[in-house]
């Protein structure tokens, strides 16, 4: 689960996202705009996170809310962590 955090490139991205999608559900779009990134990265970035369980989409196509998934809230101490290990502090909400 971590390696796509702290294993890749896109790892400190995705931590982001993560800690935005733990504050509310949202969409590709929203999130990029949020985030200041390009959509097309957002859903990239959104994607592996689906692969590796850590988020789920809810509905279809464009308007897709993405949201923690039930395993990564309820470990999310473990993001907190990868976060410190990456130099960033603000992720312990």
């Amino acid at each position: 689960m971590l390696f796509v955090l702290l294993g890749t490139r896109g790892g400190p991205a995705r931590l982001k996202i993560l800690a935005r999608l733990k504050e509310r559900p949202m969409n590709a779009h929203q999130l990029s705009k949020e985030l200041d990134m390009d959509y097309k990265t957002a859903r990239h970035h959104l994607e592996v996170l689906e692969k590796n369980g850590l988020v789920e989409r809810l509905g279809e196509g464009y308007g897709a809310v993405y949201a923690l998934s039930e395993p990564l809230q309820r470990n999310w101490d473990l993001i907190v962590e990868a976060a410190k290990y990456l130099g960033y502090d603000t992720l312990d909400h």
